[in-house]
This record gives C-alpha cells, sequence and structure tokens, in this order.
C-alpha cells in the first residue's frame, strides 16, 4: 500500500480538513508527545484553537520493552490490557513498579516539553486529542482517562491513521472519532503510511511547540 501522508506536517493539515466544525471554538487541542506534537500544531494553527499537551506512556513488558501492557499519564491515569496482563502473569504489585517508573518518566519529559507552554484548565471544556496514528490503542485510552479525570465535557479524539482495532476501542471510549484513514491492514504499523518518518527528539519537538507559540502567542482558551 502506497504511503497516504508526506510526513506529520502533512498528515495534520489534512485532519485539520476534517475538524472545520471547531474552527475558532472553545475546545482545546490536547498532543500527545512526541509524534502527534507537529500533528496537533497543524491542527490548532488552521483551526485557530489553543494547545497543550496530555502525556501518556506505554508500560514496557519486562522482557520485551518493546511491546506494552498497558499505559500510563503523569497524572496516574492508567489503562491496562487486562487479557494481555493475565497471559503475561504479571502480579499488580509488579505492575505498580512498572507504572511508576514510567510515570517518573513521563512526569520528566511533561517538564522538559512544557517548557513555555502554560497548562490549560480542560474543566468544562471539549478536549481534541491528536497522535500521529493509533496501532493498540491503549496510550490514546490512558489520554482520554486523563482529560475525563481533568473535567473534560467532551473528548474528540483526531488521528491521520488507526488500525481496525484501535478505531474500535477509541469508538467506545471517546465521544467522537475522526480518522483520515482507517486501515484493515495486518500487520499494522503506523510508520507504513507515512512517506517520511523518524522518531522525534525533544528538541524537535519543542521546536514545533516554539513555532505554535510564536504564531499563536495567546494561547489561552476561549
Amino acid at each position: 500500500m502506497p504511503e497516504v501522508f508526506i510526513d506529520r506536517i502533512d498528515a495534520g493539515r489534512k485532519l485539520a480538513g476534517n475538524l472545520r466544525q471547531y474552527e475558532s471554538g472553545d475546545a482545546i487541542v490536547l498532543a500527545i508527545p512526541r509524534g502527534g506534537v507537529p500533528v496537533a500544531v497543524e491542527v490548532a494553527l488552521h483551526l485557530n484553537l489553543s494547545l497543550d499537551l496530555v502525556v501518556p506512556r506505554k508500560l514496557p513488558i519486562p522482557w520485551n520493552p518493546e511491546a506494552g501492557f498497558g499505559a500510563v499519564t503523569s497524572d496516574g491515569a492508567l489503562v491496562l490490557n487486562e487479557l494481555m496482563v493475565k497471559e503475561l502473569g504479571l502480579s499488580r504489585k509488579r505492575i505498580k513498579e512498572i507504572a511508576n517508573d514510567v510515570m517518573d518518566e513521563v512526569q520528566r519529559r511533561e517538564r522538559v516539553l512544557r517548557d513555555d507552554l502554560p497548562k490549560i484548565d480542560i474543566k468544562g471544556k471539549q478536549a481534541i486529542i491528536v497522535d500521529d496514528g493509533l496501532a493498540s490503542g491503549y496510550t490514546m485510552l490512558a489520554a482520554i482517562r486523563s482529560a475525563r479525570q481533568a473535567g473534560a465535557s467532551r473528548i474528540i479524539v483526531a488521528v491521520p491513521v488507526a488500525s481496525l482495532s484501535a478505531a474500535r476501542i477509541i469508538r467506545e471510549a471517546a465521544d467522537e472519532l475522526i480518522i483520515t484513514v482507517q486501515s484493515e491492514r495486518l500487520p499494522f504499523a503506523v510508520a507504513d503510511y507515512y512517506l517520511e518518518w523518524h522518531d522525534l527528539t525533544d528538541t524537535e519537538v519543542l521546536e514545533y511547540l516554539n513555532r505554535y507559540l510564536k504564531e499563536h502567542p495567546d494561547n489561552l482558551p476561549r
């Protein structure tokens, strides 16, 4: 299958076209670092919306850290793939230890990335959570739980591409799901839908956020 998006900026512009109903409204765009930030910046700039971060991270399987069995956010919102947890035989004590270690890293990353970006109170606001794609969907589930805990009145998940299985999971958890491309392809990898793809560094993420603040200096909800 040919790539659908040139890069994350192209994906963000196309995604913004599917979110025109929120233009210049009171919704807050929440970017999931790292890869979701350039997508979310394009969405926020094109729709004239305020931007903030929500920082989930997968819980790695101890003997296979590239794979995960759930996710946690900096404020402690936790989701688990209970079926996988059972299959792995992980105890609740071990899960808590892993979650605490991951949360420490998530909080560190948020401190580094937030820099000049102000924290926005989303209580009573619509939240548009943006990432560069959904594979399993569990980091997005954690982001949704975090936004719910923060009091968002409505949660819209917006992504350029998603696997069919992830879309099913997120559709049940969010109030609205907007996907540019939904794929049944197996095995599924978000990177396959981008012509240009690399893992972003914290420095690159900060550059995208600084560009947003330069073009949208009054980063406050209406």
